[in-house]
């Protein structure tokens, strides 16, 4: 059972592994980057992991556990690279390059202890295993506590968290979804890491009870097929053309709050009223959300001269006081900013300090991306309570009755 699975394991993960090299060669990235460089990492190392080939590298090496080491090898690997790559997605720069540096040199520390310990049990007049069976050996509960409470339970906690934050956040739907695929694989890791140490406890304690490795293998094929998934869905999600009008359709959807909103104050931005009856959107749902994400582009280009710079500067205050993560950030910082400027063209009052027209955000990814922004501008436009402080903060005067007020903070919407 467990060659099966571990070759099942190895054959997916250069099947990503393929799908994500030729991507990334056709749209480089640093994301998709290290995602290669992961799933590289985990293919060599499942592949190395089938019992065949440890055998085999075992026996032509003449090193007993060799081929456990660079398996174990592989997993820290695509463990620091998910988590680097989801630190810059949610982190400032700055801060996600040096939460990154302290993984890395702590994994490189780590990894060292383990080739030292690996090369002590080398030196045994009778070989160990780096396996459970062997734990009452102290070397090798130390070496199997080391990976097991670096490799799985500390980066396996944190990317289910940053997974979870993140795709609450997130304006792409299969990055979402993947996040989330991602983060119930890292639990599953969790239960593996679990499972390996409540064997090494019941050896300590003197029983031996069998089974370890089948539900060992079980488990591991669960968690790496569903990272595996969960990390290259947003790059073949997309491709599905039934899901992508679902999703554009969405999207259509969810921008309604802010474009309701500036075409209530701008009504000559809407070119085609019959749009919103849903039924036409549906019929042509890419006319309607490209018609969408123009009018609001071309509403916040007619809320130029309203645009608050001392807006900006409060609204980044309080989300930095929130702790907000850098895309969310700057999302609310947007959503206010144009929140306030609704305010200030209902009253007829033009900003003191206008903001520059440089400070526009362009968003990465072409179209996609420009409606992943936008979706997530408005979703925190409706919804967001630092929004709300951030219009009680700036004293905005209110708008006379003939304008409709602008709904923001209303989680409702």
């Amino acid at each position: 059972m467990e060659t099966v699975l571990y070759a099942v394991c190895a054959v997916a993960g250069w099947a990503a592994l393929g799908y994500m090299v030729r991507l990334q060669r056709r749209h480089p990235s640093r994301a998709r980057r290290a995602i290669c460089f992961g799933l590289g990492a985990f293919a060599a190392g499942i592949t190395v992991a089938i019992p065949p080939v440890a055998t085999a590298i075992d026996q032509v090496s003449g090193l007993p556990n060799l081929a456990k080491v660079l398996a174990h090898a592989g997993a820290l690997t695509i463990s620091a690279n998910a988590e680097i790559m989801l630190l810059h997605f949610a982190l400032p720069p700055a801060t996600a390059t040096a939460r990154s540096r302290k993984w890395i040199w702590v994994t490189a520390c780590a990894f060292l202890v383990m080739l030292g310990l690996f090369a002590y049990t080398l030196t045994y007049d009778h070989p160990v295993l780096l396996t459970v069976e062997y734990a009452t050996d102290p070397v090798v509960t130390a070496y199997l506590l080391i990976f097991l409470l670096l490799g799985f339970f500390a980066y396996c906690l944190d990317i289910t968290r940053l997974c979870w934050s993140f795709a609450r956040i997130c304006g792409r739907p299969w990055l979402r979804r993947g996040l989330r695929i991602t983060a119930v694989g890292a639990a599953v890791a969790l239960l593996y890491s679990t499972n390996k140490i409540g064997y090494l406890v019941a050896y300590w304690a003197g029983y031996q009870p069998a089974g370890e490795r089948q539900i060992a293998a079980v488990l591991v094929t669960i968690g790496a097929l569903l990272i595996t998934i969960g990390l290259t869905m947003p790059a073949w999600g997309p491709t599905l053309r039934l899901s992508r009008r679902w999703e554009d359709y969405h999207s259509y959807r969810r921008l309604e709050p802010l474009w309701r909103d500036l075409v209530t104050a701008f009504p000559a931005l809407e070119l085609d009223p019959t749009l919103r009856r849903r039924l036409a959107a549906v019929r042509d749902t890419d006319y309607a959300l490209t018609r969408r994400v123009a009018e609001i582009r071309d509403g916040r280009l007619a809320l130029r001269p309203y645009l608050e710079m001392r807006v900006a500067a409060t609204a980044a205050q309080i989300a930095e006081q929130a702790g907000l993560a850098a895309e969310e950030r700057q999302a609310t910082v947007e959503a206010a900013v144009l929140a306030c400027a609704l305010r200030r063209h209902g009253a007829g009052l033009v900003a003191t300090v206008p903001q520059p027209a440089d400070q526009l955000h362009r968003p990465d990814g072409g179209y996609a991306g420009e409606v992943a922004w936008l979706t997530l501008v408005t979703d925190v436009y409706a919804g967001s309570p630092v929004v709300a402080q951030t219009l009680a903060a700036t004293r905005e005067p209110a708008a006379p009755a003939t304008i409709p007020h602008p709904t923001v903070g209303d989680v409702r919407r």
